[in-house]
């Protein structure tokens, strides 16, 4: 009788320890999840010639994830506030943020990420990345000159971040709306040291996908990189998944330098920014000009995901509906990868700040 109850007590115990180690571990993954709030994509709309078509709709643009359709959560062109949007089905027009019934007002205020309206109606974080390796010795001053006059030029309601690099990346200026403050540090910069692209390009789209709202990183290389251990694929692959369009700048004629040539035009397109290679610096200042000129030109979408299983790579394709329309050119990122994060009990009960798309 004593050796039975010994083994009924061995067993009680067993059970007991087992349903705990099996607690624990569903405790420790449901803590793992992937948190996509919002998705929001820069679009470029262009005709045959390359000029920009402006005055679209919302109704206009059809996009999926995956194959799967999306409904529109916000959409602004250019430099214009971005308006919430209520509900299509019953509405030609997109309801302007302020002019929202109080109700329903309070309804879509509940459902969105705290950090993410004010930062709708604000205008671009731009992040100028400069070369400041020994491969800029000649034509230094002529491309402080370019970056500064880019820096006069951009929105009131931009702000600007100047970064430079060679080995190592230099945050000179952090992202600011004081366009003295960014000009200076531009002045300031002198050159040397071999060119770590990649590696510090890494850390500034890491830098810019900390900040809500429109942000894009304008690079500006006259050289190849040498000094990097980061691939630019990993590179290209964060941009895109945190919505950051890429633009460079380099001052090399693309068939010198055939292998970084194609890796820049690579990473812009992937992103939804653009490649350019000028040969002088009136080339440059045409460059930047351009840049200018897409900023306030693209069309800024966004979308709550649907259900989705896809814990990886996802697809993202942008069309117009209409016959009129199939003939324009779509300019934006091809996807992104829902970045996971970890969440304590006590954030849980909290709204998540943005990241990822």
């Amino acid at each position: 009788m004593r050796n039975r109850w010994v083994q009924l007590s061995f067993v009680g115990w067993s059970v007991f320890f087992l349903s705990m180690i099996c607690a624990s571990a569903q405790k420790d993954e449901s803590h793992i999840h992937v948190v996509v709030d919002m998705v929001q994509l820069n679009v470029a709309v262009t005709d045959n010639n390359g000029n920009y078509v402006t005055g679209l709709r919302p109704q206009e643009f059809v996009i999926t994830e995956d194959g799967i359709q999306q409904k529109l959560a916000t959409f602004a062109e250019g430099n214009e506030p971005t308006r919430r949007l209520l509900n299509l089905a019953d509405s030609n027009d997109p309801a302007p943020l302020g002019s929202v019934p109080p109700a329903a007002t309070k309804s879509l205020l509940a459902n969105d990420p705290p950090a993410t309206l004010g930062s709708l109606v604000a205008g671009a974080n731009v992040f100028i990345l400069f070369d400041t390796s020994n491969y800029m010795y000649r034509g230094f001053v002529f491309a402080q000159d370019a970056i500064a006059e880019f820096v006069r030029s951009l929105d009131a309601a931009d702000k600007v971040a100047f970064y430079s690099y060679s080995r190592d990346l230099s945050r000179s200026a952090r992202l600011t709306s004081d366009r003295s403050q960014v000009i200076g540090a531009v002045r300031t910069t002198v050159a040397g040291d071999d060119a770590a692209l990649y590696n510090t390009l890494l850390l500034t789209v890491k830098d810019a996908s900390q900040i809500s709202g429109r942000k894009v990183i304008v690079v500006f290389s006259n050289g190849p990189d040498n000094a990097s251990m980061v691939p630019p694929e990993d590179v290209a692959e964060l941009a895109q998944s945190t919505g950051i369009p890429v633009y460079m700048i380099s001052t090399r004629e693309a068939k010198i330098e055939p292998i970084s040539s194609t890796v820049f035009e690579r990473m812009t397109a992937a992103t939804g920014g653009k490649a350019y290679f000028a040969k002088n610096w009136k080339d440059e200042k045409r460059a930047f000009a351009s840049i200018r000129d897409d900023l306030g030109h693209l069309y800024s979408l966004s979308y709550y995901p649907q259900a989705n299983p896809n814990r990886g790579w996802r697809t993202i394709q942008v069309r117009l509906v209409g016959e009129r329309l199939k003939k324009y050119h779509i300019r934006t990122r091809n996807g992104y990868r829902p970045l996971p994060a970890r969440f304590t009990a006590e954030s849980a009960a909290v709204p998540a700040p943005e990241s990822g798309p």
